[in-house]
């Protein structure tokens, strides 16, 4: 499939957006490897509603020629790691190459453009910066090769790139957004853009109270991760290498320097008007970490039309059509017979099977109950605590007529704890592998795999430790499927969790033992019995889509951010006039942005 659109940057009226949306990561394609994990996940699923929704929003990213990396696996389930080199060339170029001034030195970028077109054909662009440029020395064309790549000195020019040249793309595009949106901290050198940009060429040192009120207006801010050592750090000495004295001096000035380092997501804090957690409870949580700062709250979503599988998408649209442009009519699934969506999920189990004994020669039974744990590998993720007690998950295994256990996810190439955590999923499973139990590990968990598994296991298994997940979005995946979880309350599933319908608990304990047992124990008589009831299974299933599917999507988030971060003071706040010759105009509703009648 080709990448490349038709449409001309030109063509697109630019200048009418009214939202810059700046993320490190963001999934736009099963075929680009420019996201990581679950906040490239979220970006992109709201960039999908955006489109749907005819949002006014452009976006900014970086084009990342290496990607993030291939996982395999040993026979021991050693992670090794290699590149995912791609060739941007495929998608549109877009506008005139910009200068960063870092150090003594320039910089010069250009962007490539990928289009994110929505049900009504409404495109949202999104800019992918580039380095690798003749005119740069060596090093520097190497900044946008790897996410997440590289030492501390590294990533402080990658987000100099995102926010700096970010802001400088933008004004040679002829955008100037009323709305910043940073997702996540790496993004926040965009509000020393718009400083510098301010004071048109005067000196950073001359920027007042007035300046950065000015500036904190125009931004928006979401945290995504209660765990400290997530907020990216930088030294003193670094910041003023790299970014030089003036910028150094500006940062210090409006507060973004913490316990004597910079800290992007401080920087991002004191200069936004409007500062979100990702869930109800990181909401709490960042507050209590950031006293000094208003947290507000907006759960996350995921994009319904990318995760839905196909079997469910053609029940759906055969029966409630209009979920595609209103995920609200999820709650109609309660017209459908609960039979047709056990049908669905049967295939999606079917599928998913097929799809795993292709890729790796093993072969599971579609008639088996069957877990899924999938995602980012990371030690308070706790992927060894369902194996906490392998004499009793046996046992139990073996008295509900057999257990099947799906696990996936990489670890970062740096985390050597985190590569543990894998090998000892495999030790587990080659000493626990028996005719009642079967565990196995899939490399290379990807968007692809994601969506398989999600669709497709029977229950969805999230065990983090408290308070540490900010809110978690394979969960909502598979509730969109049918699927319910079994999962510490902690993140959206302190939301999502209505016992016995949508899935079950994991009780709080005070040791990893008492959780495991609780674990064990819900499997074992809540689970195991409701399973073994096709009926009663259906229900729950049912359940899934109609209460959680109807609300953890991103078009209630993305109506959210547009209400209560975006243009909190309502429709008169935003007013473009509908063009007869443009899909460009737009009009504020108590939803979303939805196209002018024209």
């Amino acid at each position: 499939m080709s990448l490349a659109q038709a449409v001309s940057t030109s063509d697109l009226n630019l200048s009418s957006r009214a939202i810059a949306y700046f993320s490190m990561e963001i999934a736009l394609s099963p075929q680009l490897p420019t996201y990581s994990g679950g906040l490239g996940m979220l970006a992109g699923d709201t960039l999908r509603s955006a489109a749907d929704t005819s949002a006014p929003v452009v976006a900014i990213s970086l084009v990342y020629r290496r990607g993030y990396f291939r996982q395999q696996l040993s026979e021991v389930g050693q992670q090794s790691e290699t590149d995912v080199p791609w060739t941007p060339d495929q998608l549109p170029a877009a506008g005139p190459t910009v200068t960063l001034h870092l150090q003594d030195r320039e910089i010069h970028l250009r962007a490539w453009r990928f289009d994110v077109i929505g049900t009504t054909g409404h495109i949202v662009p999104v800019f992918l910066l580039d380095s690798d440029l003749d005119a740069n020395d060596a090093w520097d064309r190497k900044l946008t090769d790897h996410l997440y790549g590289g030492d501390s000195y590294y990533r402080l020019c990658q987000e100099a790139v995102l926010g700096l040249g970010g802001i400088a793309l933008l004004r040679a595009l002829g955008v100037k957004p009323e709305v910043y949106h940073m997702n996540e901290g790496h993004a926040s050198l965009l509000t020393i853009g718009l400083l510098e940009e301010r004071l048109n060429g005067r000196s950073l040192s001359e920027v007042t109270d007035a300046d950065r009120d000015a500036i904190r207006q125009q931004c928006v801010f979401t945290t995504h991760t209660p765990v400290p050592a997530g907020h990216d750090q930088f030294g003193l000495d670094q910041m003023n290498q790299v970014l030089g004295t003036d910028r150094a001096a500006a940062i210090e000035a409006a507060g973004g320097l913490h316990n004597g380092l910079l800290n992007m997501t401080y920087l991002a804090l004191c200069l936004s008007r409007y500062v979100n957690g990702v869930a109800m409870q990181h909401g709490k949580v960042s507050q209590y970490m950031f006293p000094e700062y208003k947290v507000h709250s907006i759960t996350n979503g995921v994009h319904a039309a990318t995760w839905l599988s196909p079997s469910f998408q053609e029940l759906l649209d055969a029966e409630i059509p209009e979920w595609r442009i209103d995920n609200r009519y999820f709650r109609s699934v309660y017209g459908i017979d609960p039979a047709r969506i056990s049908a669905a999920h049967v295939k999606n189990k079917q599928r998913l099977f097929a799809w795993i004994a292709r890729r790796t020669g093993h072969y599971f039974n579609p008639a088996v109950l069957t877990l899924g744990f999938a995602r980012r590998v990371a030690t308070y993720k706790r992927a060894g605590l369902l194996l906490h007690d392998p004499e009793r998950l046996c046992a139990l295994a073996e008295k509900i007529g057999g257990l099947q256990i799906i696990y996936a996810g990489k670890a970062h190439p740096a985390d050597n704890a985190a590569k543990a955590l894998i090998r000892d999923v495999y030790s587990a499973a080659a000493k626990l592998n028996s005719d009642s139990l079967k565990i196995y590990y899939v490399e290379n968990y990807d968007w692809e795999l994601g969506a398989m598994l999600t669709q497709g296991v029977d229950v969805w298994v999230n065990t983090p430790r408290r308070p540490y997940e900010a809110s978690g979005t394979s969960g909502m995946k598979a509730a969109l499927n049918g699927v319910p979880s079994l999962s510490i309350l902690d993140g959206w599933w302190i939301e999502g969790c209505a016992e016995n319908s949508t899935g079950w608990a994991i009780e709080n304990g005070e040791t990893e033992e008492l959780e495991a047992n609780s674990l064990y124990n819900k499997l074992e008589k809540s689970i195991a019995p409701l399973w073994s009831n096709p009926n009663a299974w259906a229900r729950i299933q049912q359940h899934c889509i109609g209460m959680n599917g109807t609300f953890f999507n991103t078009q209630r988030m993305l109506s959210q951010y547009i209400t209560n971060a975006y243009f909190p003071t309502g429709p008169s706040h935003f007013t473009v006039e509908a063009h007869a010759d443009s899909d460009e105009g737009y009009s504020l509703t108590e939803n979303a942005f939805v196209p002018a009648i024209k």
